[in-house]
């Protein structure tokens, strides 16, 4: 019997999934323990095995697509098993020769009722079920807010062959400019929009079928009225592709459904003020990106002054020199960027953070003298090398055991106060920010706080931190010093009480014992939450932090 396996909850604030990579395909076989796909969640990309063995029947999220935790991801089953009533929501029919039969003839008779308006040589349907083999194809819905796309262009004319997977089109959408996959292997009997044409989502768009199909009987009206689109709406019938088997049973292939295939090359849309819209092809995009060249500098000379891969190779960037009296001439244009999903949930639980937890901050400067000749001290033993973020952990860690408070979570019940501490660290990845987690951090000495954060470190920026090394921090610690900041501020990391920024260690004029001398300063930044951490409970904190920096011996004792 058929498996439905669904998008999995891979992290704890997972609540939607992207498919990086499937490394299995419809038809192959899978054994449980089978590596399925790579699923990258808000903080890693992850491999997700099978629990199941049989065949791949269904893949239901594309690679490169973007699911809900629990949506159905693929399903598993025996070889040519009917999955049309998994695929529907409904029990499998007892005999799909007449679910499809009659899915199909009333999928027929639906598009022939359909108006045509303003559509030359308009015929009448006199049949009411479509040739065997033969798939409509609707102009599918691309965004969230698109109502009708434009056919940029077609990549297949009326004739060719076309298999599953094959790029039949780039259409425009409200926002982009996509290519547009097709679910379906047979030959292209009609195209429904004209190149440039414009129709509403689920009008229209092609049919494909075996070759030499008269399709004279059937209410596919060409729609190539620009504006004024031809409302043909292909009803929604989700069936699996046509396969040899399904033939030898006389299945008739469905109408197939709009929902629409994002290609991982989808390109985005340079809106211009002055120029309207403009387009860039997927390659020329690529090509772009590696050479360095501004799209706004190129004109494009494809359809409708569409940038294509020529003229990116053939691209010479303007001579710089002299102008007699500058005037500013140019194109604003926007590069949409999808957000991933470890941004969409850096944005939420951030935003949570600071418009629900009330913020104060305290700003203290150390002497960092004592510290670096610490550091230099202990770097000089073999095999030893630790930071001053090591130094700034261990202190943290250590201060935090003798200001338990600072060591806290607000609910709305009770304040949980941990009697363990766990140090998040924050590292700085592609595509935004991690916390690994050092369990247990006023245990470790230097070195083994070192060897840590390098380790983590490296796995997050690599994507391979799991889960549970992403869990249960108390306190964090960001150090933006390493890029030469000074003094900033952070966000409370949820749920911990509070966070502390670390600056970069400065050379200036101090003075000590009434004499102006060169001395080293370390600026730190604690940001608390003032539900459970009061100003005089955070700044003993400091207190105690300073005195472990400051004078590093004090850390053995």
């Amino acid at each position: 019997m058929a498996e439905i396996i669904t998008m999995p909850r891979l992290s704890d604030t997972m609540e939607e999934g992207t498919v990086a990579t499937w490394l299995k395909n419809v038809g192959d076989t899978v054994k449980e323990g089978d590596i399925l796909a790579e699923i990258e969640t808000d903080k890693a990309t992850m491999e997700f095995e099978s629990f199941y063995e049989g065949t791949l029947l269904h893949i239901g999220v594309a690679q490169g697509q973007t699911a809900e935790v629990d949506a159905l991801l693929a399903i598993i089953g025996a070889p040519g098993e009917d999955i049309s009533g998994l695929l529907s929501g409904q029990p499998a029919a007892a005999s799909a020769e007449s679910t499809s039969s009659e899915a199909t003839s009333e999928a027929a008779q639906k598009v022939a009722d359909q108006p045509v308006a303003d559509a030359p040589n308009q015929t009448t349907a006199t049949t009411s079920a479509l040739p065997e083999g033969v798939s409509v194809i609707t102009m599918p819905r691309l965004s969230d807010t698109m109502e009708e796309g434009t056919v940029a262009r077609w990549l297949k004319k009326e004739g060719d062959q076309v298999s599953e997977g094959d790029i039949l089109a780039e259409i425009e959408t409200d926002k982009a400019t996509m290519e547009f996959e097709s679910f379906y292997s047979g030959t292209l009997l009609k195209i429904g929009i004209e190149e440039g044409s414009s129709a509403k989502v689920d009008a229209l768009l092609a049919v494909l079928g075996p070759a030499g199909t008269d399709l004279s009987g059937v209410n596919l009206e060409q729609t190539a009225s620009g504006a004024s689109a031809t409302e043909v709406s292909a009803p929604v019938v989700d069936t699996p592709p046509v396969t040899e088997q399904s033939k030898a049973s006389e299945v008739t292939p469905v109408v197939t459904s709009s929902a629409p295939v994002m290609s991982a090359a989808a390109s985005a849309v340079a809106n211009s003020a002055d120029q309207g819209r403009r387009f860039v092809s997927p390659l020329a995009r690529k090509l772009a990106q590696e050479k360095g060249i501004n799209l706004a500098q190129v004109t494009g000379s494809g359809e409708h002054g569409r940038i294509i891969k020529r003229d990116i190779e053939q691209f010479v960037p303007a001579a710089m020199g002299m102008a007699p009296a500058f005037q500013s001439v140019g194109t604003e244009v926007f590069e949409s960027v999808p957000n991933s999903q470890m941004r969409k949930t850096i944005a939420k639980r951030l935003g949570e953070s600071k418009f629900t937890a009330p913020h104060y901050y305290l700003t203290v400067e150390l002497d960092m003298d004592h510290a670096m000749a610490a550091r230099t001290a202990i770097n000089a033993q073999d095999g030893v090398k630790i930071s001053f973020n090591d130094m700034v952990v261990k202190a943290c860690a250590m201060a935090l055991r003798l200001h338990p408070k600072v060591n806290s979570q607000w609910t709305q019940q009770e304040t949980k106060i941990a009697k363990h501490i766990h140090m998040g660290v924050a590292v700085a990845v592609e595509d935004g920010l991690v916390v690994p987690v050092l369990k247990f951090a006023d245990q470790m000495s230097f070195t083994q706080i070192g060897a840590a954060v390098k380790d983590l470190a490296g796995k997050a920026r690599a994507k391979k931190l799991t889960p549970e090394e992403m869990q249960g921090s108390t306190f964090t610690v960001s150090n933006l010093g390493m890029f030469g900041i000074r003094e900033f501020t952070s966000i409370i990391n949820q749920p911990n009480s509070a966070i502390l920024s670390v600056g970069a260690i400065v050379e200036k004029p101090v003075v000590k014992q009434g004499a102006i001398v060169v001395g080293h300063t370390m600026t730190v930044t604690l940001a608390c939450d003032h539900r459970t951490v009061d100003g005089a409970t955070g700044a003993q904190f400091l207190q105690t932090l300073r005195q472990y920096i400051e004078q590093p011996v004090t850390m053995f004792a």
